[in-house]
């Protein structure tokens, strides 16, 4: 885990990927705009966003790039 700011990043893999874990309806902009500020804040390039309220995990997730 990380600390952005107030924010409380859910991982950071090898030092290199955000990993943001969500149990949703749906994905929407807010998350990947969290996400994104959360890759501008750390000068890190490559964010994962998983959403696992999905019936295949598959579907449930989003790969950002800063």
């Amino acid at each position: 885990m990380g600390q952005v700011g107030k924010k409380q990043l859910d991982f950071i893999v090898e030092g290199a990927i955000i990993v943001e874990l969500k149990a949703v309806e749906n994905l929407t902009s807010l998350f990947t705009a969290q996400v994104i500020s959360y890759l501008k804040a750390t000068k890190k390039r490559l964010a994962i966003l998983i959403n696992f309220n999905v019936k295949k995990l598959v579907d449930g997730i989003r790969r950002v790039a800063n």
